[in-house]
This record gives structure tokens, C-alpha cells and sequence, in this order.
């Protein structure tokens, strides 16, 4: 019964985390050969941090250099796969957050729709306005700087990356 119950939390919290995946299609007309050879073992610099790009099977990897990396940071994986479309390449870039990092917007997620159940049943089940609205109004701020903070971090690594792959293997 508790493999049950664990199985199903592990399964929604996957599907949590699905909100932090960002997939791409473009369409080329050069070869997946001449692309992989334009991109592997290529480095870009975003932020500060070192990206490096390198061939897995048919994929290729977009991996961070963190190792010496002090400062607490949330950041994407990238895999490029190639489709031949009839004489075209498409190109799809998936990103999504190293297993490491996904613990800490996990619980941030999950703390504020707790936070948000619980003033609902507040609100519906109780005369206490005032601290339905204190936590309602509390949990909607903790997502807006999360979420602002996602954006000027994991979600502009996301960006700068899938515009590198952009121009240097699309045009």
C-alpha cells in the first residue's frame, strides 16, 4: 500500500516538473551531419557559466560546467535531436532541469499550493477573511518572485541556448 502511495507522489511530482520543460522544432534545410559538425564539442558562455556541447548516440547534449560553481543556481539540460522531414532537417531542441536542482522549485511549488488550498478552505469554511486573505495574498507573492526569478534564470539559460543552436547551426 505505501509503494502505491509513493509511486503516485513520485509520479506527480514528475508531472510538476514538466512545467519547467521547454521543447523547440525548427525547420533547415542543411544536412544533421553539417549541423552536428558546426555544434559538437562547441562552448558558450552564458552568465558566466560554461555550456558545452557534445555528441551522445543521435543526440547531441548541451551540458553546464558548474563544478566550481558556489552560488546556488537551476539549470537546464539540452538535448538536440535531428529528424530527416523529405530532404529538410528538423531540429528539436528539448530542454529541462538537472535532476539536482529540481528539489528547491519542487517545494516551492508545492508549499505555495498548499498555501492556496488552504485559504480557499478557509475562505469557504470560516467567517476569518483577513487571514484567508493574508495567505492567499502571501503564497501569490512568493510565486510572482519565484516565477520572475525562474525567468531571469533557468528560463534565460533555456533562451540563450536555443538561440547559440539558432544561429550557429540554422543559418
Amino acid at each position: 500500500m505505501f509503494n502505491l502511495h509513493y509511486n503516485l507522489l513520485f509520479f506527480n511530482l514528475k508531472k510538476l516538473l514538466m512545467i519547467f520543460n521547454r521543447t523547440y522544432r525548427y525547420g533547415s534545410s542543411i544536412s544533421p551531419e553539417d549541423i552536428k559538425h558546426r555544434l559538437v564539442g562547441k562552448h558558450v558562455t552564458i552568465h558566466n557559466l560554461d555550456f558545452e556541447v557534445f555528441e551522445k548516440g543521435q543526440l547531441l547534449r548541451v551540458i553546464p560546467h558548474a563544478e566550481h560553481e558556489r552560488a546556488l543556481k537551476t539549470l537546464p539540460i539540452t538535448h538536440i535531436e535531428f529528424k530527416n522531414r523529405g530532404g529538410k532537417t528538423q531540429v528539436v531542441i528539448r530542454s529541462k532541469m538537472r535532476k539536482i536542482d529540481s528539489g528547491g522549485p519542487s517545494l516551492v511549488i508545492i508549499f505555495c499550493a498548499f498555501m492556496l488550498a488552504a485559504a480557499f478552505i478557509l475562505l469557504y469554511s470560516s467567517n476569518e477573511k483577513q487571514i484567508t486573505y493574508t495567505l492567499l495574498s502571501i503564497s501569490l507573492l512568493i510565486l510572482v518572485v519565484f516565477w520572475t526569478r525562474m525567468q531571469t534564470g533557468y528560463f534565460d539559460y533555456i533562451r540563450k541556448i536555443r538561440n547559440y543552436v539558432k544561429t550557429q547551426a540554422l543559418n
